[in-house]
């Protein structure tokens, strides 16, 4: 007897840890997410943009600044094996967007409402919340100065909170004001920090001279006393500073949103001015945060375009759905309309003439698929076609192929009557459910 070698089982390969796969039925509810913020983007006369995920590494350090945390040590850089350019994963989407306006002279014409959604990468210890890819869903508007967009802004963020059906979210705003105005602040803030200097943390003394605005960011307990007595930035600001964040204010009281003034917020990045935001909530632990953003007037400049203002935000897709699911908002797994049940193999192509008949009228049909040795008994379809949630069955027998018909059977309460229709009757009911759907 000659020894047949088996082949051996290949090592079983998982995901990238912080990189998660989102399966159904869970996917059901991004895809609610997303249709949610397509309808209210298209409202507000926002337009779609794509970029690519992989980006030239200088756009980033370029755009977010060096002494950030996103590129001194988030970021997933690696040199391409052709040509040696130097390239990131997208980090976030600002950059990217603003890289292919300016490509692209985009603002030609006028300025630009944009909104996108995708992957980002950071290289962070996974946790609530806060994974290595993560999702966003941002909204950019381009080539307009007023405080009117900056309102527009978080009044479309706003307005999406309440089509979610989500509660307990707080705004909180802060102005940083214009370079010279930061300079001035910077540096009192530096000798104020100094006069401290046994009280900071590693990372504060770290970006004591390089970044000190970002210490006002500090999540490190031990700092909050430090952080409370600094000198605040809207002390510094200069009259059109002012004015513009008054004006802001001025909308957002007029259209009743509540927001607190939070002098510590500074944002991550190094491209903000005068405007920065953000919604927050307790009920995420320490990723309080679900979306945030601000005015980035100089970017564009940055990134080798025409100076332009510009202010955006971006949103956390996974900390947002989060929040749906505790509110007990998060959308029903869609289910079929039919299930298809086929008594045996010989009646396929008939059944998947009137399957292909339905789906082209509109209907979401599941069709049983059956194996090698046959389609199953008709009694374990039927457990599968009411398992499935379909609110009718299909029922492909012998005796209805023979008729060229088929057997509808209602498989929830209010679906009516079993009955048997022809190809013709069976488009005139399914268009009759249609509109009573």
């Amino acid at each position: 007897m000659v020894e047949v070698n088996k082949p051996m089982r290949a090592e079983k390969l998982s995901a990238v840890k912080g990189m998660n796969d989102v399966l159904a039925p869970e996917s059901a509810a991004w895809e609610w997410l997303e249709a949610k913020v397509r309808g209210l983007m298209a409202r507000y006369a926002y337009r779609n943009i794509r970029t690519p995920i992989v980006e030239p590494t200088a756009l980033f350090v370029r755009g977010l600044g060096e002494v950030t945390d996103i590129v001194e040590k988030e970021m997933y850089s690696f040199e391409d094996r052709l040509n040696g350019e130097a390239l990131t994963l997208r980090p976030e989407c600002t950059a990217g967007v603003v890289r292919a306006v300016v490509e692209h002279a985009m603002l030609y014409d006028g300025g630009k409402r944009l909104y996108y959604m995708g992957p980002m990468f950071r290289h962070e210890r996974p946790q609530r919340g806060r994974y290595r890819q993560f999702h966003q869903i941002g909204a950019e508007v381009l080539g307009f100065a007023g405080a009117e967009v900056d309102a527009e802004l978080i009044l479309l963020a706003d307005a999406l909170w309440r089509e979610l059906g989500l509660t307990g979210i707080r705004l909180e705003l802060n102005s940083l004001g214009q370079p010279s105005e930061r300079l001035a602040h910077r540096a009192a803030l530096i000798a104020y920090l100094q006069c401290h200097a046994a009280a900071l943390d590693a990372d504060a003394q770290r970006r004591l001279h390089s970044n000190p605005l970002r210490i006002l960011d500090s999540k490190n307990p031990a700092m909050t006393e430090i952080i409370d007595g600094a000198p605040r930035l809207l002390d510094y600001l200069g009259d059109a500073s002012l004015a513009h964040f008054n004006a802001l204010r001025a909308i957002l009281d007029a259209n009743e949103v509540a927001y607190s003034i939070n002098p510590r917020l500074v944002r991550g990045m190094d491209y903000y001015n005068l405007t920065v935001f953000e919604f927050v909530t307790d009920r995420l632990g320490s990723q309080g945060t679900i979306c945030g953003g601000g005015r980035y007037d100089y970017l564009i400049e940055q990134i080798g375009g025409k100076p332009a203002p510009a202010v955006g935000w971006a949103l956390g897709v996974e900390r947002v759905l989060e929040l749906v699911r505790e509110e007990g908002g998060a959308p029903v797994l869609l289910v079929p309309d039919m299930y298809a049940v086929i008594q045996d193999a010989s009646a396929m192509p008939f059944a998947m003439k009137t399957i292909q008949m339905l789906r082209s009228a509109g209907l979401s049909v599941l069709m049983h698929a059956g194996s090698a040795e046959g389609m199953g008994s008709m009694k374990n379809q039927f457990k599968k076609a009411d398992a499935s949630g379909a609110r009718f069955a299909l029922v492909f027998g012998l005796d209805e192929v023979a008729q060229e018909a088929v057997t509808v059977k209602p498989m929830r309460e209010g679906g009516g009557a079993q009955a048997t229709h022809t190809l013709l009757n069976l488009l005139t009911w399914a268009q009759t459910l249609q509109s009573n759907a």
